[in-house]
């Protein structure tokens, strides 16, 4: 099944998030998704499994390096 998520990554403690929010994109590019990167929040679209499992993924490495908060809607209803 397809979906699209939207997620918002807020790495906390740090004085440039754009390096962890870059590191997190490329993973989740590097699994197959196609990735829309906002100024808020990145829209991602692919099959369930891949999208869980990268979003997975993503995050535990992102909290591997530190403290962070990801917010997420996901929609099997919106275009995929």
């Amino acid at each position: 099944m397809g979906i699209s998520a939207q997620i918002s990554l807020y790495p906390l403690g740090k004085e440039s998030l754009s390096e962890d929010i870059s590191e997190f994109v490329k993973i989740l590019r590097a699994k197959g998704l196609q990735c829309e990167v906002g100024k808020m929040s990145t829209i991602l679209y692919g099959e369930a499994d891949a999208v869980f499992d990268a979003l997975k993924e993503a995050y535990s490495y992102l909290a591997s390096r530190g403290a962070c908060v990801m917010i997420s809607a996901i929609s099997n209803a919106c275009p995929v």
